[in-house]
Order: C-alpha cells, then sequence, then structure tokens
C-alpha cells in the first residue's frame, strides 16, 4: 500500500497559476494552500478544487513552506509553488516511490519555461530541486530566500519533471529579480559576508561561461540568452546591494 501523500502550496495573488497547479496533484491525498493574504480570488480557486485553506502571515520563503509542512495531514509531502505543475511522468514516478520509499527525500528536475519557451540548457534545464520528502526526516530551510529541503537521509532521483512556468512577461520576472536579489544580499549582509570588487567582476564572467557555454545554453536561442544574462545581472546585483549594506554599517 503507498504512503498517503499532501501537496503543500503557498499562495499569495496566485490565482492566474493555481488551478493548473491543484488539477495536477489531483492524485494526492490532501491538497493544502497556505496563503498569506490574497486579495483576488486564490482562496475560492483552492477551495474549489477541494484543497484545505489556511491562513499564515508571510514568514519568509522558507519559514513559510516550513510552517506550511507541519500543517500537512501525512508524513509525506510533495511541496509545489503555484507557478508549478506535476507532468504526468512525474506523478507516475511520485506513486512508484511511495509503494514503497527507499529514502528520506527525492528530487526532480524542473523545466523552467521562459519567454514563451521550454529551456533545455544553461539554468533553465534540469535545475532539480527536492521536494518530496518524509517530513519526519527532511524539512525546508529558514533561507529568506533560495531555501532549499535539507534532508536527514539519502536523496533519491525521480524521472518526470515539474513544470515551472517562470514568469507572466518579462518586465513582471525582473521585478521579481529585483526582490530575489535584495533578499540575498540582506541574508548574506546578516551573516557578516563581504564582497570584493572581484567578486562583483569575475562571479558573472564564470556565470555565464559555465551556463552558456558548458552547460549548452546557448541551443536555447534567444530565450536561453536572456535567461543567462539576467542570471549574471542578478549575481552582479546581488554583491552591488551587499556591498551597499555593508557600508551604510560601517
Amino acid at each position: 500500500m503507498a504512503e498517503p501523500l499532501s501537496v503543500v502550496v503557498i499562495t499569495l495573488n496566485a490565482e492566474r497559476q493555481l488551478a493548473s497547479c491543484l488539477e495536477s496533484a489531483a492524485f494526492a491525498d490532501e491538497l493544502l494552500v497556505v496563503d498569506s493574504g490574497s486579495t483576488d480570488a486564490t482562496l475560492d480557486i483552492a477551495e474549489r478544487h477541494g484543497a484545505r485553506v489556511l491562513h499564515q502571515a508571510w514568514l519568509g520563503y522558507g519559514r513559510q513552506k516550513h510552517y506550511a509542512v507541519t500543517q500537512a495531514r501525512h508524513r509525506w509531502v510533495l511541496c509545489l509553488d503555484a507557478d508549478e505543475c506535476v507532468s504526468e511522468p512525474l506523478r507516475d514516478s511520485i506513486r512508484t516511490a511511495l509503494q514503497n520509499p527507499r529514502h528520506a527525500a527525492y528530487e526532480m528536475p524542473r523545466r523552467n519555461r521562459f519567454m514563451g519557451r521550454w529551456l533545455r540548457f544553461g539554468e533553465g534545464y534540469p535545475d532539480r530541486s527536492v521536494r518530496l520528502f518524509d517530513r519526519e526526516r527532511a524539512q525546508w530551510s529558514e533561507d529568506a530566500v533560495h531555501e532549499k529541503v535539507i534532508a536527514r537521509g539519502t536523496v533519491g532521483r525521480l524521472a518526470g519533471d515539474i513544470l515551472h512556468e517562470s514568469e507572466a512577461g518579462l518586465a513582471d520576472y525582473i521585478d521579481k529579480q529585483n526582490r530575489y536579489t535584495t533578499l540575498a544580499a540582506e541574508t548574506l549582509h546578516r551573516r557578516g559576508t563581504h564582497a570584493g570588487l572581484m567578486r562583483l567582476l569575475v562571479s558573472p564572467f564564470f556565470r555565464f561561461v559555465k551556463f552558456y557555454f558548458f552547460r549548452f545554453g546557448f541551443l536555447d536561442g534567444f530565450a536561453g540568452l536572456v535567461h543567462i544574462a539576467i542570471g549574471c545581472f542578478n549575481s552582479f546585483v546581488k554583491y552591488a546591494k551587499l556591498r551597499e549594506l555593508n557600508s551604510r554599517a560601517s
């Protein structure tokens, strides 16, 4: 008999994406949506799809996801963002894994859709992420951004993709990256990290070489170039913001 599964989604004004996310996860034994104050149709959509809905004021990405997992009814959880869907091959892999789980957690590739194109290389794929886990042996980190699952045990690998609609338009994507780089810089600042001029300049360069050439990002055409270029600029901006924070504190 398979282990029962809770699918956990955190939301804020996610009416555009949530229906597809929950429909793709309908195979789960529980759908749980933890909302941080939506003012659009998010809650109605969640309830129409049979999800249990809870409210929690925003705690930061890692802490919010950790809280949501603690509220799930089942030991095994699959964590999704509202703009992600479970592909059919991944659904089948999850069902098979839960027949006899051999690991504390499982990672899976995430396929990013960017500028109308499903990326196949560079930073866009396979973009592996741990999302399925036994909550008694794994948990989310408390990072404000770039949170990750920390497992106390082995991590297996599943076939099939999480399908990620990474942006509602280029301007929306850049706005999101601006928020992420601010949170990342603030986190580094609290840890006492300093960024010299060399890191500010060299980090974006090596990032571009790695993902555009060695990870074949150039094969994703113009969308791949833009995706990697923004990632490199994010690296530059993150360290520039960190230097600004450090100078203000000195």
